[in-house]
């Protein structure tokens, strides 16, 4: 296993690790100083308060490999990683943007009602999908279509789920764009309420530990924001997988800002990983910029996951450069120097491809074509989104509920079809929508 990563300051170990809980009678020491129910803390006479985890007052440490430049720092262990590997983290590094300047102009030419970019995590994202197996189950939160990208979701789906077409099978459109779900993948469908997904993914957890083909082999990781973990969800998915227990890797993209809240106003001590170990999982902070540390810190964490069964935290330290979403105007709470500076300092993109370039397996001419052959795809699959019809407008009301049709969505599904009937043909804004589905909303009815 990575040197690096065995080191006691890269992971923050659970102290809790070592408490037995027993309901034998308690054996008295020598010197009775008396001993503690639910407890092996030694006892101490002298008052003392302490405000950290890692001993003498210190924060945290960040793990990194690659420095700003793309040169590993002195005493880190590179990932044994081929050419075509480095290949394919860059390529879906360089996807994301890609996608995300398009779709992002599409939105506000009114196509899409909504969209979320993921400029400034790609490091984050390629690195933590790379580190996961395929059948490992994902519990996202808005920026991680890259994870399906990785796994083959394709960019077609992709379009698909944002356009909302008859193509979407995740969702037959009736979710917002960006809110991506794949049975196939193994990426649980993403909900809009902040930090429900953690909770969920300590119960995904449990239950691949109960399950006799998948135990010891899956875990589930869920991605969220260091603004999430400022929910009660959070807390709750943390003492449940720490607890019960189960192998779910908990993984706080801390890029921030929660939308308009930047992050020395959302907690007061050191970030998220240091609510880890009073929770007594294991708990690293990595570079969230640095795609190699990502993939070394996470590899490690499931391994800690899978052999342990139960929580592990990773904190990945990122910088959002985008706006939070298309509802946002992040230049608002924030200079645009400042987004400009990160873009230089450390964006992450450049950091790999200055390494890849160091190795011998990257080149201009090659990263032109690359950008040309990405943005030609990713149009391609657009247009092609843009000619497929949506699903049946009956499928608004299937696959709510298991078995036969409630009495209140039959009603409601009626009702809906009176009003087509009625206003339909006639009112032109609900005649040019209704030509956008594939039954033209004549299959309400049965």
């Amino acid at each position: 296993m990575l040197k690096a990563l065995r080191s006691p300051h890269a992971f923050v170990k659970a102290p809790l690790r070592s408490r037995t809980l027993t309901t034998s009678a308690p054996k008295f020491p020598v010197k009775n100083e008396g001993v503690l129910p639910t407890s092996q803390s030694p006892v101490v006479a002298k008052l003392q308060f302490f405000n950290s985890v890692t001993g003498e007052s210190g924060q945290i440490p960040t793990y990194r490999v690659l420095d700003g430049v793309g040169i590993p720092i002195e005493g880190a262990e590179v990932p044994e990683i081929s050419e075509e590997y480095a290949r394919k983290l860059y390529e879906n590094m360089q996807l994301l943007p890609t996608m995300d300047n398009i779709l992002y102009n599409v939105q506000r030419q009114g196509k899409i009602s909504f969209y979320m970019t993921a400029y400034g995590e790609e490091a984050t994202i390629i690195g933590s999908a790379a580190a996961l197996e395929n059948d490992d189950e994902v519990l996202g939160q808005y920026r991680e279509m890259g994870v399906l990208l990785w796994r083959g979701f394709g960019i077609d789906a992709a379009m698909a789920q944002c356009f909302g077409t008859q193509e979407d099978k995740g969702g037959k459109g009736r979710q917002m764009p960006m809110h991506f779900g794949s049975k196939e993948h193994h990426f649980h469908t993403i909900s809009s309420p902040l930090a429900t997904q953690i909770p969920q993914a300590a119960g995904v957890g449990f239950a691949l530990k109960r399950d006799p083909a998948r135990r010891d082999k899956n875990v589930a990781c869920v991605f969220f924001g260091e603004g999430a973990a400022s929910e009660g969800d959070f807390h709750a998915g943390m003492l449940l997988a720490s607890t019960i227990p189960s192998p779910t890797i908990f993984l706080a993209r801390n890029n921030g800002f929660a939308i308009s809240t930047p992050a020395h106003e959302q907690y007061y001590g050191d970030g998220i990983a240091a609510r880890g170990p009073g929770y007594g999982v294991d708990t690293v902070r990595v570079d969230g910029n640095d795609v190699l540390a990502v993939l070394n810190a996470v590899r490690e964490a499931r391994r800690r996951c899978l052999e342990g069964g139960r929580a592990v935290l990773v904190e990945a330290m990122t910088y959002r450069v985008g706006h939070h979403s298309t509802s946002d105007d992040s230049f608002a709470y924030r200079g645009r120097q400042e987004v400009e500076n990160w873009k230089k300092i450390d964006n992450p993109i450049t950091r790999f491809r200055l390494f890849m370039e160091s190795k011998g397996w990257w080149n201009e001419k090659e990263e032109e074509e690359l950008k040309a052959k990405l943005k030609n795809d990713v149009m391609t699959a657009f247009k092609r989104a843009e000619t497929i019809k949506r699903s049946d407008l009956r499928d608004l009301f299937t696959d709510v509920y298991g078995g036969e049709e409630p009495w209140n969505l039959r009603e409601q599904r009626e009702e809906l079809a009176g009003l087509l009937k009625k206003y339909g043909e006639v009112w032109e804004p609900w005649r040019n929508e209704l030509k956008l589905f594939r039954d033209g909303g004549k299959k309400l009815v049965d």
